[in-house]
């Protein structure tokens, strides 16, 4: 749940709020990741009207407001701010009409305004609502940033993903989180994964214990957030099991309802985790680019064994002959 409060307090220096009244009612609900202008409403036409909506009141609704007889300005202002609204913002500096002071207060509705100008108050707060209200949800991982791709570890406890994460840092990479993940959704298709507060720039190494990567590589090698664009998850090798050996076959696994390139990567001693990592990552770079080294092979494979084939037709045909 979202609540003015919420909005108050992460967004009051970005969007310059100054709260005028309610501060008892903060805690009502944002349902919706908008902000809107009254616009025709004010006029009367409501069927367009979404009460669940923080309302802004710019120069030009002040100003209509202000034409209007006193009643008639009340009855409009009336049939806008009901109980959904969940909170007004008078925008531009704008000197805030008595009536719609007094209204806010009977309807105990929370009363901002800000300096800033109506146009820009309208994206930053839509931006700051729909960061605020994704959709987002936590997981168990290791995410890092290797050649500007995000890509998220996982497997099983003391697999080993937070060693192969300190390999890939360092080898110049970044570390974004280590043991809790944040994931939101971002514009319908993209997911941002970040760390929490409590684990920021920290690494857990059994045996050593916690690594600060900021501290120990530099800040360079650290990373606030990024989008989420693969998931390797680490496993003990299996001999039972069947490894793709090609490549052709490509998995995905869905995350907030995107789905994310997916591979498992069998691990044993031996075998150079972090080297296959980076190997991972720049074939995703590559097939992004639109080269796909197993499908390349394939169509050679098959073009072999067709010439192969028409060669033995040929000498199946002369030694009839």
């Amino acid at each position: 749940m979202f609540t003015v409060e919420d909005l108050y307090r992460d967004y009051k220096e970005p969007l310059k709020l100054e709260l005028v009244l309610g501060s008892e009612t903060l805690d009502r609900e944002i349902f919706l990741p908008e902000v809107q202008r009254p616009g025709l409403s004010l006029a009367g036409f409501l069927k367009k009207f979404e009460p669940n909506r923080v309302l802004v009141f710019g120069s030009s609704e002040i100003l209509y407001l202000q034409d209007l007889k006193s009643g008639e300005a009340k009855s409009r202002l009336s049939a806008i701010l009901a109980k959904e609204t969940p909170a007004v913002i008078v925008s531009g500096g704008e000197e805030i009409p008595s009536f719609l002071h007094d209204l806010c207060d009977k309807e105990a509705l929370p009363l901002f305004k800000t300096s800033l100008r109506t146009i820009d108050l309208l994206s930053k707060a839509t931006f700051c609502l729909g960061h605020a209200m994704a959709p987002a949800t936590t997981c168990h991982g290791t995410f890092i940033e290797a050649f500007g791709v995000g890509v998220l570890i996982q497997g099983d406890s003391s697999v080993g993903k937070s060693e192969a994460a300190l390999g890939l840092i360092d080898r110049g990479h970044r570390l974004i989180s280590d043991d809790v993940v944040k994931l939101s959704l971002r514009e319908d298709s993209l997911i941002e994964g970040s760390g929490t507060e409590l684990n920021k720039h920290m690494l857990e190494i059994r045996g050593i214990g916690i690594l600060n990567v900021a501290h120990l590589y530099g800040a360079v090698c650290v990373r606030g957030s990024k989008s989420l664009d693969l998931i390797v998850k680490l496993e003990d090798w299996d001999d039972e099991a069947f490894y793709d050996r090609v490549g052709l076959d490509e998995r995905f696994t869905e995350m907030l309802g995107v789905n994310i390139p997916y591979h498992i990567l069998p691990v044993k001693p031996g075998r150079d985790v972090v080297l296959l990592l980076e190997t991972i990552i720049l074939n995703y770079r590559l097939k992004l680019m639109g080269y796909h080294s197993a499908r390349e092979f394939n169509v050679k494979l098959l073009e072999t064994i067709s010439r192969k084939q028409q060669q033995q037709q040929k000498r199946e045909t002369y030694s009839n002959n």
